[in-house]
């Protein structure tokens, strides 16, 4: 599942602690994943979800959480019905986010895996330095 990745970073002016409280807090999370609404515990193991609208379109994505690391790295699967294919194993990414502290400020690496062609994974980078670009802002960043 690694082949096709999509990888981006941004370095963001918040120590570490300010961007992992972003990251893994319900309404911050919401908003740097473009305003869906999050649901989880934040545990390994369990459930979460990504819910709302794209484009006109109703949407519940869903995936488990992989790790939880703090301050330093979260991971989970994902899964969008709007891909339009089967709610299967081998359809599902693997996404994480790596937070490395450089001083006062805070290096946040995503990858997201299983991309089905090398366009497809330089469109999900591009959306993901959008992302890291929302988390900054609420994570502190100028």
């Amino acid at each position: 599942m690694k082949e096709h990745v999509a990888r981006t970073e941004r370095t963001i002016d918040a120590p570490i602690e300010a961007v992992w409280i972003a990251l893994t807090s319900p309404g911050t999370h919401s908003a740097m994943m473009f305003g869906a609404t999050v649901e989880t515990d934040w545990r390994v193991g369990s459930p979460i979800t990504w819910s709302g609208e794209w484009e006109g379109t109703s949407f519940r994505d869903h995936g488990e959480i992989t790790a939880v690391e703090a301050p330093t790295r979260f991971a989970a699967t994902h899964f969008s019905p709007l891909s339009g294919g089967e709610d299967v194993p081998e359809h599902y990414h693997a996404i994480e986010w790596r937070l490395e502290p450089i001083g006062d400020r805070t290096r946040v690496t995503v990858e997201q895996d299983n991309n089905p062609t090398p366009d497809a994974a330089a469109h999900a980078a591009a959306n993901w330095a959008a992302s890291l670009d929302l988390l900054a802002g609420v994570a502190g960043d100028d």
